[in-house]
């Protein structure tokens, strides 16, 4: 598909309405991407503040992602070197422990398109037990923790992360090292794959 079939299936999925009955804030995708992208986040869904903006990771989550990346937020939002594509695009409600999964609408309408056409895609970040059960499939471990764990299973071609919520902060201190092992081959591979774009 060519660089306009990209942007014309990027409108279609801002226009999408599939499920926006199941949606308590209604329907609003939020996701980025373009053809030269060589970076690619991945994470589940936006929360309210995201929905609210239209801009993705733009909350406490977002920071802190930025930080384990290691790079500032004019460069995280800078489409032509990272691609933002969640595993569902709107915001589907809360749950009893904090935000519903994501809408499998999306993934099963969208994803199968979108993806192949990030052809310059070098480096894919899946965070949360979503986006890696969706690319790894059986591939991943038992728990989200497992498969962090084993991220050298994964990597170069992904490099599996938790979701960086505040939430999880008992997590990140439960298991020091993934911000001692973990973290400075995300920076050095994040640095490394926008630079082949600079």
């Amino acid at each position: 598909m060519s660089r306009e079939g990209l942007t014309d299936l990027l409108q279609q999925i801002r226009a999408c309405r599939l499920c926006e009955s199941q949606l308590p804030l209604g329907a609003n995708p939020v996701l980025r991407a373009n053809r030269h992208a060589r970076l690619l986040v991945v994470g589940q869904a936006p929360g309210t503040r995201v929905h609210a903006s239209g801009i993705p990771w733009n909350d406490s989550s977002g920071i802190r992602l930025r930080h384990w990346m290691g790079i500032e937020r004019e460069q995280f939002y800078n489409e032509r070197r990272v691609a933002i594509v969640p595993m569902g695009f709107c915001y589907p409600g809360t749950g009893a422990s904090g935000d519903l999964p994501p809408r499998p609408e999306c993934s099963a309408t969208w994803h199968g398109r979108l993806l192949p056409l990030l052809e310059n895609v070098r480096l894919t970040l899946l965070i949360g037990h979503y986006a890696q059960a969706y690319f790894l499939q059986a591939e991943r471990g038992k728990t989200l923790t497992d498969t962090v764990r084993q991220w050298q299973r994964y990597f170069p071609r992904f490099l599996v992360l938790p979701h960086p919520s505040p939430r999880n902060t008992l997590w990140i201190k439960k298991n020091p090292w993934f911000e001692e092992d973990v973290i400075p081959v995300l920076r050095r591979a994040v640095a490394e794959t926008l630079e082949e774009d600079a």
